[in-house]
């Protein structure tokens, strides 16, 4: 989608009532080509969001770990960790 930004809320969009009528060759692979470029944004937007839920599991992961080493060094010196209010996430 042309102007839009990660986060923003998704624009609303018009549709004009089509009548029950003939539709011309022309206009219908036309409505075809409309449908496929939504389709293949639809794709680009789902990977998107799968990417930014990967990145955000690899970051808890990694914060994790950290915290793990953290203490696992203080344990190998024989010291307590210091204690740290965390913010919830």
């Amino acid at each position: 989608m042309e102007g839009s930004c990660v986060g923003s809320p998704p624009r609303l969009v018009e549709f004009d009532v089509v009548e029950s009528k003939d539709v011309g060759d022309r206009q219908l692979d036309a409505l075809l080509e409309r449908l496929d470029r939504i389709a293949d944004e639809l794709e680009r937007a789902n990977r998107r969001a799968e990417h930014h839920e990967g990145f955000t599991l690899v970051a808890r992961e990694l914060r994790e770990l950290t915290e793990s080493l953290n203490a696992l060094a203080y344990a190998a010196l024989g010291q307590a960790p210091p204690r740290v209010r965390r913010r919830a996430s």
